[in-house]
């Protein structure tokens, strides 16, 4: 595998396994621009850098860092959280712009847009805050009995499940508006819940490298898989250190047809399963030792997009074949997909949050379609 950049192109790109991936969000952001120009003393009328930058989304970042963004359902609006201070920024697609701002208290550990759009969201806030939020702001702000890891919708019964540092999740019923009663599993402690899109089965990945399986109509558990056992087969010729044996799930997803699920384990492994076995049909080895911090399945290639703190890898769920690689400027906390386009969004310990293009993903996305045209001109010139 080789890798090539090219710093004289408006989108900086690289090549890694024959793919190329253009960085649209590389170079200097304008207050940058105009600070250089006031401290320099000079114009940016012929500076042909400033004039064949690119800037996809304007503010497109946060003071700090970024930890989390998310689409809209209905594409159309992109919600992001960062530091430093906390606080939640919505973007409209249409406009290529941010439509507002709002500060919190406590930094986003977790959130989700419970409508189409961005007029109500639920944040999961560092001091045991659940703070809801409506199209004009601040709507009700709850307490949870713990401190929060995740939370998840279920949309046929308006529950909100969260879960954290407890083997209860805690269950909000948005319809009658109070807590109902907990689910209570063996877990010592629940780091992330997925949400079966076909037929809502629950799943909760725990400290202890397993993950439980819920039927959320019944309020019972009906199965639960241990991951950690599976992680410690795969590696049976390489000497078990305490990370491998003592693995736990970091990430998980489920594939939009109901049957595949991915799950992500903090000894940087991602293990792909059909629901109809508890074995994996494959295990990837991202190969730092971090926790997978995020996993994402795009639909139109069939490829499984995971990531830890240092890189976002893209590979073949059936095969686990390595389709490419990104290495970001920062760390990784979060991705984010825009459908089947060839779009991937990180955000991280960086400033901006990165957008990169890969055309033999997809296709760009309505908003963007120019980078199509931009990209076609780059590979007929030669850059």
């Amino acid at each position: 595998m080789s890798a090539r950049r090219n710093n004289t192109n408006p989108l900086r790109v690289s090549t890694l396994n024959g793919v190329k991936i253009y960085n649209c969000s590389a170079g200097k952001t304008l207050p940058q621009w105009i600070d250089e120009a006031v401290r320099k003393q000079k114009s940016l009328r012929y500076n042909q850098e400033y004039r064949r930058r690119i800037e996809l989304i304007q503010d497109f970042g946060f003071p700090t860092a970024s930890t989390k963004v998310k689409l809209s359902r209905d594409g159309e609006f992109i919600a992001a959280t960062g530091v430093y201070k906390p606080q939640i920024r919505v973007f409209e697609l249409s406009q290529l712009s941010m439509k507002f701002e709002r500060h919190v208290d406590a930094p986003v550990v977790q959130f989700q847009m419970l409508s189409d759009d961005f007029s109500k969201m639920v944040l999961l806030r560092a001091d045991r805050t659940l703070e809801f939020h409506a199209r004009f702001g601040t709507y009700h702000t709850t307490r949870v009995p713990k401190f929060g890891r995740d939370l998840a919708y279920h949309y046929p019964s308006c529950d909100l499940y969260v879960a954290g540092s407890s083997s209860d999740v805690w269950r909000l019923n948005l319809d009658q508006g109070r807590y109902m009663a907990s689910l209570a599993t063996d877990l010592p402690g629940i780091n992330v819940i997925g949400v079966n899109p076909v037929h809502q089965l629950m799943a909760f990945g725990g400290e202890n490298g397993v993950v439980e399986f819920w039927d959320p109509r019944v309020r019972e558990r009906v199965a639960d898989l241990n991951v950690s056992d599976s992680v410690a087969k795969h590696m049976k010729n390489v000497r078990l250190t305490r990370a491998l044996e003592d693995a736990e799930v970091s990430a998980l997803r489920y594939d939009v047809d109901g049957l595949g699920m991915a799950v992500g384990t903090s000894s940087g492994h991602v293990l792909q399963y059909d629901m109809r076995s508890s074995r994996p049909l494959l295990t990837k080895d991202h190969r730092y030792g971090l926790p997978v911090r995020s996993i994402k399945y795009h639909h139109g290639t069939g490829n499984v997009v995971s990531a830890d703190r240092k890189s976002i890898r893209l590979w073949n769920k059936k095969t686990g074949k390595a389709f490419t690689s990104i290495e970001p400027m920062g760390d990784v906390a979060h991705v984010c997909l825009n459908g089947d386009s060839g779009m991937i969004m990180a955000a991280g310990e960086h400033q901006r949050i990165q957008i990169y293009y890969v055309p033999q993903l997809g296709p760009a996305p309505r908003w963007a379609s120019f980078l199509d045209l931009l990209t076609e001109e780059l590979e007929e010139s030669g850059e």
